[in-house]
């Protein structure tokens, strides 16, 4: 039958490229506006990339066998920074090996306690803020989610290697703090190790720093194996596969630089991008305060499930998905996917973008409205800012939760403003669209019945 590609832009491939990494919302605006639905763009060093908008097309994707494609091989972009050993660079049976290990971690009575966590640190992060004080929201929530993973995820609570791996984790983190950082990963002709004078040599040499000291945690976590903790990095160490193997040494650390940069960015860009639309639409505010202070004595987990704050971070998750695009499936055996034939090799990308701001599913799609997660149930066909099928982000639950309690935390305690009315611009941070400028505020402290409650559960 041979490929059909749909059509798509025919300017020169690195302009294409260019596009892609400057303005992808804007990009694939202008493509479905030109070529509809489902269209090819072509990138300079990468095969036939075609982008679906169509949910049905997405559907037709996610309920394919796992075998039909890779998309490990598509993630290859992060090797230098989470390692060999991640589970996104995985397919076939290693992935489904990795998920079954780590799927523990993020589940059942685990998130209780890491509920509870979750608000402690907000807590403590935000008492540190004083009435009238100018603060950007998208740096303070970096804060406050990078000290969840070394606290929640590393089970890294005090001490020296403590305070050696925060501020080296910071560091890394900065490599996708904007357009310019982030075409580090998307150009291997600037991934050139001229030492730590040179921005992909110092990336080198933090990352090897880092891996010492995880090692060295490793160690002295094992050393103690009576006594690990609840963190998921105790949780990895104890679980063991169908063979009764546990996970080595190099996966360990590379899957946990594997959930710093899938859960610290955007997490924290999700928070910003919430408190950028609730404080610039006072009702919103004022229903989620009025269902936060009628909650009396409620457990984080149980805070989680109040149907407003649900609804409002589900509408921030909708208007500015995680990514752009979600990662990429590469067609392993020839398919048929919304009437177009695709042999191996093609790339087929489902947008969340695109989908989440369809008129049909979502009326007045560029309007900010909770009450939509509230009238309506969609499919994971319709609402997928986490992914689909085998390869939905296994962190998804953590990261819901973790929007919800310091939205929580916070909106009840303190009474902030926007620095300014002028609208905020979403711009490419790594592989998340963040706002321009990271939504500055203004503090105004307000102290709460809710908020001593909330204070007094953990």
């Amino acid at each position: 039958m041979g490929t059909t590609l749909p059509n798509g832009p025919n300017s020169p491939a690195w302009w294409q490229l260019i596009r892609w990494i400057a303005d992808p919302l804007s990009y694939q605006k202008e493509c479905v506006q030109s070529y509809g639905d489902i269209f090819t763009l072509t990138m300079t060093g990468f095969p036939p990339f075609v982008v679906i908008g169509d949910p049905e097309g997405v559907k037709e994707i996610f309920s394919q066998e796992p075998d039909k494609f890779d998309e490990g091989r598509s993630n290859y972009i992060f090797r230098p920074l989470v390692g060999d050993n991640s589970l996104l660079l995985y397919d076939g049976t290693r992935h489904q090996r990795e998920r079954k290990l780590l799927m523990p971690s993020f589940h059942g009575q685990n998130l209780h306690s890491y509920g509870k966590s979750i608000v402690e640190i907000a807590t403590q992060v935000a008492a540190q803020w004083h009435e009238g004080e100018r603060i950007i929201a998208r740096k303070l929530m970096q804060q406050i989610t990078l000290e969840v993973i070394i606290k929640v995820i590393f089970g890294i609570n005090e001490g020296e290697r403590y305070q050696k791996i925060k501020p080296l984790l910071a560091q890394m983190l900065d490599v996708t703090d904007s357009p310019l950082r982030s075409s580090f990963l998307f150009l291997k002709f600037l991934q050139q190790d001229w030492g730590t004078w040179s921005p992909w040599g110092r990336i080198k040499a933090q990352k090897k720093q880092i891996d010492r000291l995880l090692q060295d945690e490793i160690e002295a976590r094992r050393s103690l194996s009576n006594e690990l903790g609840n963190d998921v990095l105790s949780l990895m160490m104890s679980a063991k596969d169908e063979e009764g193997q546990p996970m080595t040494d190099a996966e360990l650390k590379d899957e946990l630089m594997t959930l710093l940069f899938a859960g610290h960015e955007t997490t924290a860009t999700m928070l910003a991008w919430a408190f950028y639309e609730i404080l610039r639409h006072p009702r919103v505010l004022e229903q989620l305060r009025e269902e936060l202070d009628g909650s009396r004595n409620l457990a984080p987990l149980e805070i989680a499930k109040l149907p407003y704050l649900n609804a409002v971070c589900q509408e921030v998750l909708r208007f500015y998905p995680v990514g752009p695009i979600i990662f990429p499936r590469i067609v392993k055996t020839s398919i048929e996917i919304m009437g177009h034939y695709f042999e191996p090799e093609t790339w087929l990308t489902p947008s969340a973008y695109l989908i989440h701001h369809r008129e049909e599913l979502y009326p007045e799609p560029e309007k900010f409205k909770p009450e939509r997660f509230l009238e309506r149930q969609y499919t994971p066909y319709e609402f997928f800012p986490f992914g689909g099928a085998n390869r939905r982000c296994l962190g998804a639950a953590l990261a819901q939760l973790e929007i919800k309690l310091v939205l929580a935390s916070i909106i009840s305690k303190y009474e902030l403003t926007l620095a300014n009315k002028k609208p905020i611009k979403p711009q490419r941070r790594g592989i998340t669209i963040a706002p321009t400028g990271g939504v500055p505020l203004i503090v105004r402290q307000k102290r709460s019945n809710f908020a001593k409650q909330l204070q007094n559960i953990t």
